[in-house]
């Protein structure tokens, strides 16, 4: 049995991730700011079977927020998950405007979630058991003109699960990295042209397909992977003067 530690778990996949792994028998424990939002949803997977269904704070850019997180995983009793959706994304030209939102695009999308997983790996570790999964971005494959800012964040955050991964996998536990591509979620809505755009249920068939084979990286949907290929194979001096 598993109980996940979701972060983020007000965020359209993350509440999608939360029903599905009630509906596999397993609990949940929401972490985010929306108190109320995250009650919804904790009831939602209570009524949907999860053996536990509860809420608890978080803000990605406030570490007092971290301790009660740790100290409720040292109580639970079954092999603990812990999925990570925090984060932010701005557009680059709002960024680029004000300039101070950099701190919190990294705050929320890694430095934040690093933290607080930095400060669960011992008790993961003591246990020598349980399954990471961290949600990054295709974003983080390539600084690219159009939002680079947020790209740096999540190319230092799959940086981090990589070395995560090889650390807690010494101890058995598990680190999934998932690279969605556009995701039909709040971040995405009003945005056009978005190629491949996939609704959340999607993305959280192949994390957890993913978590289950214990994959080290996924790309989601898999005709990410593909493009993000060609995408990285482009050789600077020309990929400097396109606009993707």
């Amino acid at each position: 049995m598993t109980t996940w530690i979701i972060l983020g778990g007000t965020s359209t996949i993350a509440r999608a991730f939360a029903r599905k792994a009630a509906d596999r028998g397993e609990g949940v424990i929401l972490a985010g700011r929306d108190a109320d939002d995250l009650a919804a949803t904790a009831a939602d997977c209570a009524a949907r079977g999860a053996p536990l269904g509860e809420s608890i704070r978080l803000d990605a850019r406030d570490p007092l927020t971290f301790g009660p997180i740790a100290e409720r995983a040292g109580r639970i009793s079954d092999e603990i998950g812990i999925a990570v959706f925090v984060g932010s994304m701005p557009s680059q030209e709002e960024i680029d405007s004000d300039p101070a939102l950099i701190d919190g695009v990294v705050a929320d999308n890694y430095s934040g979630p690093a933290r607080l997983l930095h400060e669960l790996a011992p008790l993961l570790e003591d246990r020598g058991a349980g399954t990471v999964i961290g949600v990054g971005s295709v974003a983080g494959d390539r600084g690219r003109i159009g939002n680079y800012v947020y790209g740096s964040s999540k190319s230092g955050f799959h940086a981090y699960l990589s070395g995560l991964r090889n650390r807690l996998g010494r101890s058995g536990v598990h680190v999934v990295t998932v690279k969605p591509g556009t995701v039909d979620t709040a971040m995405t809505w009003g945005m056009e042209k978005l190629p491949f755009l996939a609704p959340p249920e999607k993305i959280v068939q192949d994390i957890f397909r993913a978590a289950d084979k214990k994959k080290d990286v996924i790309y989601t949907p898999l005709i990410w992977w593909p493009v993000m290929t060609v995408i990285r194979a482009i050789p600077e001096r020309v990929f400097k003067k396109m606009s993707i």
